[in-house]
Order: structure tokens, then C-alpha cells, then sequence
């Protein structure tokens, strides 16, 4: 699926074509400051843009030969060009092409992801509302805990995903500079005024200092923004996980016509979409850790980041852009049952009425630690010999002293446990929600 999925458009943007013709549209731009400082002939610069283009094979030949991808580019390119080539790559350094082309590539793609994340929280926004009354239990640990409402698990899936998009808005924002200066970032062979002209035409912003590279703790932000997305998909499909266990079995992955579970087992409906996205959040959390140890180079450049960049960058753009993708689509097709939520909160002899029992013995005079003593003793009762544990309560002796048949009626109301769900709904949507 990822295979056919990386030729679509976030894999297009890092295929050979694509990245060799975005380092000759910064040559170009390159050529055109250079023209306009009177440094570069208007003819020559008339020629070089009208003839200027590669042949991917042919770079391929030539690398096998030199050695070197940007060599190989630049005379490939010359084969087309002519004698003006030789204004080409005029006063720069390899890094000044390569780093502030894969700056475009690394805004572009930060856009699509920019977008998957919208098209996210439109499903979570409106999967929020859908089951904002829809009653199921909470759990901590795993254990049955209180009351709540299964559209609270989407909005607060709505939040983190709202971090995530200015994240990657910040994310792009980092990474969209571009960098002309030089052999080691000194500006000796070409005028400043180049860098200002074509970051300006190509929609960047000049590193304010750089050595031979743009600094990759720049790369590093933007690689760990992919692996906190990939690590919230991660958070939310472990969650359909669980619920989608049999013993608890509250919702459920799409299960398409004609798909199979398991080749043994034709009963099987396994939520294997979900853990195709947990294994891919362990894939884009260690290029992450890749990205980190690229900031430290030596001296004022090496290229120990270069092929780690070559694999990093492009793998976890393409597998955030599937993943998110890929979530999407499990969600808008979510089986959600809410009778075997209503089912499951059964299990536990509503004894996730405790603390409020509890809190209700303190107002009335009793000690927090007598009361916590005698609503556990109560509780342990209810598990032990599987008892509603109101019925318990309202036959213990001790319980009657100080509350009411009626006020226990009351406590185990669940409406107390849903007063305030539109005030959180207001604080995550806001009032147009």
C-alpha cells in the first residue's frame, strides 16, 4: 500500500526529476541576481534560461565517473546550455544549491502535510460533536475509572492535532532559508547582495550565518515535528486498539467487503490499519534521532549528514503524509457501538460512583480517611461478590448515618459526570463549534 501510495504527489516531490529541477531553478535564480548586478551578460542570461535542463540518466553517468552529484548536474546541464554555461554556478559552493533547493522541497512538503492535518481535523471536529452525548466509560491503567463521553476522546484529539498543525507551520517556517554565501559562508566570491535577490524571488529567507551549510538544527526541528504527528497518530490508533479488543469491542477499524483477517481464522477482524500506523510512528521517531545527530559536523562543514538527509527527509515526509492520510480514512469509517459501551460501564457495578460517594461523606462531616476506609470496604465487597455497589451502599449501617437513601439516588445520577462537557466542547471549538 505505501508503495503505490509514495506516487502520489508528496512522492513525486522527492523523485530525481523533481529535486535536480529544483536545484536548476535556483542556478537560474542564481544567474538572474547575478545579470541584474551587470555581472552576467543579458544574452548569456537570455540563452542559459532558455536552454538550460538535464538529462537524470545522463547525471547518473557522470556521477559514476567524478564522483560527485552536483559536478555531474552542473555538466549535464552545460551539455545543454553551451558556452554560457560557464556563468553557472558562478561564486557558489555545492551546499548553496543543494541546501537551499532541499529548503524549497522541505517547505513544499511541510504544505502537504500542512493540509493533511486540516483535512484530520475536520474529521475529528465533526466525529467530536457527532458522539459528544454518546456515554461510555473511562478508563486509567486500563481499569474502569469514571464516566465520560466517547466525543471527549475525539476532542481531545482535536487539540493535539491543532498543536501539530503550528507545529509544522513553525516547522515551515524554520526551514524556509535559503543560503548563498560561499565556500564557508564568508560571501568571498559572490556579492551579499545575491543571496538577499534570490532567496527574495525564490520565497525564503537568508540564513543569517551559515559555514558551508544551513545549520541542521533547522532540519532537526522539522524531523522531530514529523515525530511528534507520527507519535499522536500513534496515541490515537493505540486507543482504537484497545477498544477494538474483544473483551471490550466499544469500536472498530473499517472493515472492508472481501477483506480477509487471518489466513487461519476466518473469524478474524484485526485492526491492522492501526498498527501499520504504530509501526510507522517507530520508523519516523528514529529518523528523528537521525536528524539530531546530524547537528554536529565538523568544523565549518562535512557531509557525514548528506546521506542520512538523502534517506530521512524524504521517508518521513512520504510516511507522515501516508499515515495522516491513512488515519483520516480510519476514523471517517470508525464502527462505533454505543449499546456495548453501555454494556461495559455494567461491568463494573457502577462503582465508578466512588469518589463522588466519597466527597459526599466528607461535605457531610465524616473524615476523608474514614470515608475513603468505608466506600473501599464497600467496593471491594461489590467486586468480590459481584453486587451493584449502591445496593451495598444502601444496606451498610454506617453509610445510612450520614447519607439519605435519595442523596445516594442522586449521587449515582449520571448527569453529574456530564454538567460540564459543553464548557470543554466551548474551550476546544470555541463558540462556533
Amino acid at each position: 500500500m505505501i508503495a503505490r501510495y509514495t506516487r502520489q504527489e508528496m512522492g513525486r516531490l522527492w523523485e530525481p526529476e523533481n529535486r535536480f529541477r529544483k536545484w536548476l531553478d535556483v542556478e537560474i535564480a542564481a544567474c538572474e541576481a547575478w545579470a541584474d548586478l551587470g555581472r552576467i551578460p543579458k544574452k548569456s542570461l537570455e540563452v542559459i534560461k532558455e536552454k538550460a535542463g538535464f538529462d537524470v540518466a545522463r547525471i547518473d553517468e557522470i556521477e559514476a565517473v567524478v564522483k560527485h552529484d552536483v559536478i555531474a548536474f552542473l555538466t549535464s546541464v552545460a551539455e545543454h546550455v553551451g558556452p554560457d554555461s560557464r556563468y553557472v554556478h558562478k561564486g557558489l559552493t555545492s551546499s548553496d544549491i543543494v541546501d537551499t533547493a532541499q529548503s524549497l522541497l522541505m517547505k513544499e512538503a511541510a504544505g502537504i502535510i500542512i493540509k493533511d492535518i486540516k483535512n484530520l481535523l475536520a474529521v475529528l471536529k465533526e466525529k467530536a460533536f457527532l458522539y459528544k452525548d454518546t456515554v461510555c466509560i473511562g478508563r486509567s491503567h486500563g481499569v474502569h475509572a469514571e464516566p465520560m463521553t466517547f466525543g471527549l476522546k475525539f476532542a481531545l484529539w482535536y487539540e493535539e492535532a491543532k498543536r501539530n498543525l503550528e507545529r509544522m507551520e513553525k516547522a515551515r517556517k524554520t526551514i524556509s532559508i535559503g543560503k548563498f554565501s560561499g565556500a564557508v559562508g564568508t560571501f568571498s566570491n559572490i556579492p551579499v547582495d545575491i543571496e538577499e535577490k534570490v532567496c527574495k524571488k525564490l520565497g525564503l529567507k537568508p540564513e543569517p550565518i551559515a559555514t558551508q551549510v544551513v545549520q541542521r538544527d533547522r532540519h532537526a526541528e522539522y524531523l522531530s515535528t514529523l515525530a511528534i504527528i507520527a507519535a499522536s497518530i500513534e496515541k490515537i490508533v493505540v486507543e482504537i486498539r484497545h477498544l477494538q479488543r474483544t473483551e471490550v469491542l466499544e469500536a472498530e477499524e473499517p472493515f472492508a467487503k472481501g477483506q480477509k483477517g487471518s489466513s487461519a481464522m476466518p473469524h478474524k477482524r484485526n485492526p491492522v490499519g492501526c498498527e501499520n500506523l504504530s509501526g510507522l510512528a517507530r520508523v519516523v521517531r528514529a529518523n528523528a534521532v537521525a536528524a539530531f545527530e546530524n547537528v554536529a559536523l565538523w568544523h565549518e562543514r562535512d557531509i557525514s549528514h548528506s546521506s542520512v538527509e538523502r534517506v530521512i527527509i524524504p521517508d518521513s515526509t512520504i510516511l507522515v503524509d501516508y499515515m495522516l492520510n491513512r488515519l483520516t480514512g480510519i476514523l471517517s469509517g470508525l464502527q462505533v457501538y454505543p449499546e456495548r459501551m453501555k454494556e461495559n460501564m455494567a461491568r463494573s457495578y457502577s462503582l465508578y460512583n466512588s469518589q463522588n460517594v466519597l466527597i459526599n461523606l466528607t461535605e457531610k462531616g465524616m473524615t476523608r480517611e474514614d470515608a475513603y476506609a468505608l466506600v473501599q470496604k464497600n467496593a471491594m465487597l461489590s467486586w468480590k461478590t459481584r453486587k451493584d455497589f449502591k445496593a451495598l451502599l444502601l444496606k451498610d449501617r454506617d453509610i445510612k448515618k450520614y447519607l439519605s437513601p435519595k442523596e445516594l439516588n442522586d449521587i449515582f445520577d449520571l448527569k453529574h459526570y456530564f454538567r460540564n462537557i459543553d464548557y470543554i466542547f466551548k474551550r476546544v471549538f470555541g463558540k462556533a463549534g
